[in-house]
């Protein structure tokens, strides 16, 4: 039951997203945008980790996870360091992925050929 929860909410959350691109005529980038500041949203509220408690991965693959990971960090760190720890604390959590997308990036680039 725990796979098809999370292949619901995480394929709900991709439709949103496909909806914005084809329905709203957003742009990629103003698409991801708006996913990843309403998992920000979601997460300031508190109820994003009850939805990734329901769906697991299915809530966690989505972009939304990574404006989830930057509020959740801030404020961890906040409660620590004060205001200091709200820019620290969206860095420290969210460092691995921004990482992991560099070097995989620049893997593909020396690998691959751009077409066009």
């Amino acid at each position: 039951m725990v796979f098809l929860w999370a292949f619901i909410v995480g394929g709900l959350i991709c439709v949103i997203g496909q909806l914005l691109l084809d329905v709203a005529k957003l742009t990629p980038g103003h698409t991801l945008s708006m996913l990843v500041v309403a998992g920000a949203i979601l997460d300031g509220f508190g109820l994003y980790e009850p939805l990734i408690d329901f769906a697991g991965a299915g809530a966690t693959v989505p972009i939304t996870s990574f404006g989830n990971s930057l509020v959740h960090g801030a404020l961890a760190e906040a409660e620590k360091h004060g205001i200091i720890g709200v820019v620290t604390g969206m860095f420290e959590v969210t460092s691995s992925g921004i990482s992991a997308a560099i070097i995989f990036g620049m893997i593909g680039a020396i690998f691959f050929k751009a077409k066009g």
